[in-house]
């Protein structure tokens, strides 16, 4: 509604400025009296309504009927006979004849008044004057209502484009969350699985521990950001699971570092990273070691992984797909916010991703 008002605030005020400026090339009027009767005349009141309606016409009747809809022949005809019009009625003529008349009127009569004037003789091949200002405004007024209108239009389409592209990412996002829990559950559920098989006595810690990933999970994923604060619990409790799992051959070395309040990241946005060091990172003859850092700071997020590749395990399509998710979601939710770098150096599996806030 604001911006509906300026809309027409702003036509008001143009108006009113064409129209003065107009009359600032006609004869000044002697006094305020005569100014107001020339505003108030029949021929500026009808210079008026001939560029008034031609460019309100042409916005909202011309060119969505017919330009819009490709009808273009048709609408060059009725704009050339509006021309035509114009040309003939002659506004801005009519408008600088009554002006003079006025001036004139004023003073003292020209000599001779009484007596009728000469007759014209009729002179066929004289040419008619031409109203070159008429035909100029008229440009004018249709020129300007043309690029607003197109303009318009133009801007109408890029938001729409916009709009779409938007929602074309939310359900490209929506189907990578999809595809981020249920794999989740399906790893973590393993785990369990490999406790209970083993009739490890710690098999209870692990189904609490699957219990809060599972309230995190239904809870709290469903919106784009969490708290950071969750997911580091997710976090936790996710690599707990993995030691009941591995026992002790396998060293986890978890750093947190700096203030996570009032922060907030992608939910299992990590995990991803996180899931991939503990499948291709471990193994059941050879010790193990991974290293998780996050650092947190009043401007960025900084996660660290690192693990070791053995000979035994190879990334496999599904743990590459589950990294592939990560890094659209990263391309949706942190757009020109964030820098992941992966590699495979020194027979380590190194990741490190930095996220602005």
């Amino acid at each position: 509604m604001r911006n509906r008002l300026l809309i027409i605030l702003a036509h008001i005020t143009g108006w009113i400025f064409f129209f003065s400026l107009v009359l600032s090339f006609l004869h000044a009027p002697a006094n305020l009296n005569d100014a107001l009767q020339l505003t108030i005349s029949g021929p500026f009141l009808f210079f008026c309504m001939v560029y008034l309606f031609v460019f309100y016409f042409n916005i909202y009747v011309l060119i969505p009927a017919l330009y819009f809809k490709g009808k273009v022949v048709v609408y060059a005809i009725i704009i050339l006979a509006f021309l035509m019009v114009v040309f003939y009625l002659k506004p801005f003529d009519n408008l600088v004849g009554h002006t003079n008349i006025q001036m004139r009127g004023g003073g003292p009569p020209p000599p001779f008044a009484d007596r009728p004037p000469p007759p014209v003789r009729n002179e066929p091949n004289r040419p008619r004057q031409t109203d070159i200002v008429s035909i100029v405004l008229f440009i004018t007024a249709w020129s300007l209502s043309t690029a607003m209108t197109l303009a318009r239009q133009w801007r109408l389409t890029e938001k729409k484009a916009i709009q779409a592209e938007a929602d074309k990412a939310n359900a490209e996002l929506s189907f990578l969350k999809a595809q981020v829990n249920p794999h989740f559950l399906f790893n973590t559920l393993n785990n369990i699985y490999s406790l209970v098989i083993t009739r490890n006595e710690r098999a209870a810690e692990g189904i609490l521990k699957l219990s809060n990933i599972m309230r995190y999970i239904t809870d709290e994923v469903k919106a784009d950001f969490v708290s950071l604060d969750s997911e580091i619990s997710c976090i936790k409790d996710y690599i707990d699971l993995q030691k009941l799992r591995l026992g002790e051959k396998t060293t986890v070395q978890l750093e947190l570092s700096g203030s996570t309040t009032d922060k907030q990241i992608a939910p299992l946005l990590l995990m991803s990273f996180i899931e991939n060091a503990f499948k291709y990172g471990t193994s059941n003859h050879e010790p193990s070691t991974i290293v998780i850092k996050l650092i947190t700071d009043e401007f960025n997020t900084t996660f660290y992984c690192k693990n070791r590749l053995f000979e035994s395990k190879k990334m496999t399509e599904r743990t590459g797909t589950g990294i592939e998710n990560a890094r659209q979601r990263l391309q949706y939710l942190y757009f020109n916010k964030h820098l992941l770098d992966i590699n495979t150096q020194n027979g380590f599996f190194t990741v490190q991703l930095t996220l602005q806030f």
